[in-house]
């Protein structure tokens, strides 16, 4: 019987790593020589015709669970089904590797643009610069981890697609919390997106060249 493939091609994870590259640059462009004014306006201003208390609840529970304190217990949590549970300790170091790299890559970004953030329609108050978003960022990072672990060992396609669009439309959810909040250009999310999806991509990219490379030795082990 013909097996399921359970991971993504290496050739795909570079492919993504070299096109969100690509994607983020040019925002990045934009943004520097502020070309993206109309773009970022024209979302906000259709975001902001949702505004109601019970929206505004739901952003809120959205941009919390993107970041600080709930994201810590989520890594925490996973890494001890990981490596107490599951025994998986590569596993581990690349959940770890992907989330706190995408925290420092953020931060490097951030002192590098030092893009402020908008003045009108703040419905919260956060310190910083703006560009790229950090809860977008570390929300995509996470997640997106969370679900290429998970993906591997489903073994139904069904399962595998209900997976990958329940984690999209998280990561979603998140970034549009910040530019309902106020506290984000739209072109924040957008880059961060990219710049998260670059980095998750060669994660991916180095850590399935690992597996491979490491196969022929478990082999022989096994043997």
């Amino acid at each position: 019987m013909k097996q399921t493939p359970t991971k993504l091609p290496i050739s795909l994870a570079l492919l993504t790593c070299i096109v969100c590259a690509l994607g983020f640059g040019l925002i990045a462009l934009w943004v520097s020589d502020h070309q993206i004014r109309h773009f970022d306006q024209n979302i906000i201003t259709a975001i902001g015709q949702l505004e109601s208390s019970a929206m505004t609840r739901l952003m809120k529970f959205f941009t919390v669970i993107g970041s600080g304190i709930p994201v810590v217990i989520i890594i925490l949590i996973a890494m001890f089904v990981l490596y107490k549970v599951l025994g998986h300790r590569r596993e581990l170091l690349f959940l770890a590797v992907a989330v706190l790299g995408s925290v420092m890559l953020n931060t490097i970004l951030k002192l590098l643009f030092q893009r402020a953030r908008p003045e009108i329609n703040r419905i919260i108050e956060e310190n910083g610069y703006s560009f790229p978003s950090g809860h977008s960022m570390t929300a995509f990072s996470m997640y997106a981890a969370l679900t290429f672990l998970v993906w591997k060992h489903v073994p139904f396609r069904r399962g595998r697609i209900l997976l990958i669009v329940l984690s999209s439309l998280l990561i979603a959810a998140i970034g549009t919390s910040r530019i309902y909040l106020g506290v984000h250009y739209p072109s924040d999310v957008v880059g961060g997106y990219f710049m998260s999806g670059c980095w998750m991509a060669a994660c991916i990219w180095f850590y399935q060249r690992y597996e491979e490379r490491m196969l022929p030795l478990r082999s022989k082990s096994t043997a």
